[in-house]
């Protein structure tokens, strides 16, 4: 008897929903946490004649020995720690599963948070486990946290710092005390550290069992798909026998590097970034109906009475944020809008607050 397609795709997998990205349309892109700015043309020229001497005709540096020095500098890696690159955070995160995976081993993230932790355990068959946030401010659970840690024994933890979506940073105190307690590997995810108070980076080496993860895609290069995980050579050695070789592109890697060169210009958008966070997060508030959440990420969450008709109504008027409602318990009616410029932010602003306008109408006849 031959077999079928799905006698032979593992019974995980096919349970599993594919990631879905959104294709790209002419709507205010308000979705993704991407950095709206553009570069200046004469940045743009200069960048094109880099890439015109770029060999494709040969793979790229496999240690990407170059991309490395530049990426400690500006993400001040300390001196004594190790780095791996991988394409995005998402690999980083799949190299991990991968290296610290085995029978009975288990990762463990808090929730809501980064879906792809728990999509990639699945991914590569290690159990999962998901402790809730506390519900009204998504501080973390420190005695469900700790207890379960106890427990259980992770091999893997991930604590995304800040935490996408609800764009707070957990308590130092608390991080330190779920390192402390762990006896597997705990990574800090710094994706949005751009536009935070803090990082543990400088603090690699006080805790053995600590990596830091970052990724440049928030800095305004998100198409480079480009990531780093930093950490004592202990760890780093075992996990950089998982990366696929060459798994950096010549023209990321020279991209990269011409853009970090520069860095002065993506600091400039990160801090206009920040503060025209803070100006959306003031005139969220003013609209009646709308409960906010203070971020240190580029991107606020909020909630409304009817999360689904105000993202609905939203996407026909050509805006697209990202809609959370249904995704977790404790996100029920939530949306997210990622930081734009502030024209975009204001063709926001105004179309949501017709819309809830509109809606509070309707319910009240």
């Amino acid at each position: 008897m031959n077999k079928t397609v799905t006698d032979w795709i593992r019974p995980e997998i096919q349970q599993l929903t594919a990631y879905h990205v959104p294709e790209l349309t002419d709507a205010i892109k308000l979705d993704a946490m991407e950095n709206p700015y553009h570069w200046d043309a004469r940045l743009i020229e200069e960048w094109l004649n880099v890439l015109r001497t770029t060999p494709l005709n040969r793979y790229p540096d496999p240690a990407a020995r170059v991309l490395k020095k530049q990426l400690r500098a500006v993400m001040q890696v300390p001196n004594t720690m190790d780095m791996i690159l991988g394409n995005g955070s998402d690999e980083i995160i799949q190299m991990l599963a991968l290296t610290l995976n085995g029978e009975g081993r288990i990762l463990l993230a808090p929730e809501p948070s980064f879906v792809m932790y728990r999509l990639i355990a699945q991914f590569v068959g290690m159990q999962y486990i998901g402790i809730p946030l506390e519900k009204n401010d998504f501080k973390l659970d420190m005695l469900a946290m700790l207890e379960t840690i106890k427990t259980y024994q992770p091999a893997l933890i991930f604590l995304a710092y800040p935490n996408n979506p609800s764009g707070n940073a957990f308590a130092t105190q608390d991080i330190e005390a779920i390192i402390e307690t762990a006896s597997g590997l705990v990574v800090i995810d710094e994706a949005y550290a751009p536009f935070a108070d803090n990082t543990f980076m400088s603090r690699l080496g006080e805790y053995p069992n600590l990596l830091v993860m970052r990724t440049v895609s928030k800095l305004g290069l998100a198409g480079l798909r480009l990531g780093l995980l930093a950490g004592p050579q202990a760890w780093l050695k075992q996990i950089e026998k998982t990366r696929l070789p060459y798994n950096i592109n010549v023209l990321t890697q020279m991209s990269a590097i011409f853009a970090l060169q520069h860095y002065a210009v993506l600091e400039k958008q990160t801090l206009q970034i920040k503060a025209d966070r803070a100006k959306l997060l003031e005139r969220l508030n003013a609209i009646d109906g709308i409960q906010t959440w203070a971020s240190q990420a580029n991107f606020i969450l909020f909630r409304v009475a009817d999360a689904q008709t105000v993202f609905d109504n939203l996407k026909n008027k050509g805006v697209l944020i990202k809609c959370l409602h249904g995704s977790h318990p404790l996100l029920e009616n939530c949306l997210r809008v990622t930081v734009g410029t502030p024209e975009e932010n204001q063709a926001f602003l105004q179309e949501l607050t017709h819309i809830i306008s509109l809606c509070r109408q309707t319910n009240s006849e």
